[in-house]
């Protein structure tokens, strides 16, 4: 598959680390687990990466090893305190506003791929008046595979009536990457998402490069 599709008829993205930085509310939510066990807070920079990876990932990266049963507990009481936070330090990436507004005016579907569950997705969602905007949404639950599996982009393609060969799956993890180029559509790597730095060598050779949201204006009709 080549870097992107000729034309692009529709657009996927990822969520958070590429539409949205979702990692204060997240970070919050681990510091609140560090701090119920003695620990003192981390800055986001310090563990911003996991946030790719939602609560486990967090968790590996600022939580000390455990076993089984104490790290679900731990993923149980961040995933507690970040659906109650309301999302309150998420905010769009400076252009995706700009970006998803003319998707709109031009008529060219897009959609949501995303390994969040659908309860947080969907409250998110609501909560920045976009439950009707994208043409599809398919969470971590949705179906049963997430990313990166190829089903999620498959129904979502699917759903937006469009064929794979003519959508760019946009996203900052490697499982976006994986996931769009199992399901035949074009990839687009963020390298100014969480998951940046895994997304090099031939994992990415055949994907286009997005340093920032406007690098993907110059693909609309």
């Amino acid at each position: 598959m080549t870097a992107s599709p000729s034309p692009v008829k529709a657009f996927l993205f990822d969520l958070d680390g590429t539409l949205v930085d979702s990692a204060p509310d997240l970070v919050a939510a681990l510091n609140h687990v560090r701090a119920a066990n003695g620990m003192p807070p981390v800055p986001v920079e310090e563990v911003r990466h996991g946030a790719s990876r939602g609560a486990p990932g967090l968790l590996q990266a600022g939580m000390p090893k455990t076993d089984e049963a104490t790290f679900e507990r731990w993923r149980l009481a961040v995933m507690e305190h970040y659906a109650d936070s309301g999302f309150s330090q998420t905010t769009f990436y400076p252009g995706v506003p700009d970006l998803l507004d003319t998707l709109d005016d031009r008529g060219i579907p897009w959609g949501i791929v995303t390994n969040k569950i659908e309860a947080l997705t969907h409250a998110f969602l609501a909560q920045c008046g976009m439950s009707d905007r994208p043409a599809s949404v398919v969470c971590g639950d949705t179906l049963d595979h997430s990313k990166p599996h190829p089903a999620p982009v498959e129904w979502a393609c699917r759903e937006m009536q469009v064929d794979p060969r003519d959508v760019l799956f946009v996203g900052d993890d490697r499982r976006d990457i994986e996931a769009g180029r199992a399901a035949g559509t074009g990839t687009a790597a963020v390298l100014y998402g969480y998951g940046s730095w895994e997304l090099v060598g031939s994992l990415v050779s055949n994907s286009l490069k997005v340093h920032e949201p406007g690098d993907l204006f110059h693909l609309l009709p």
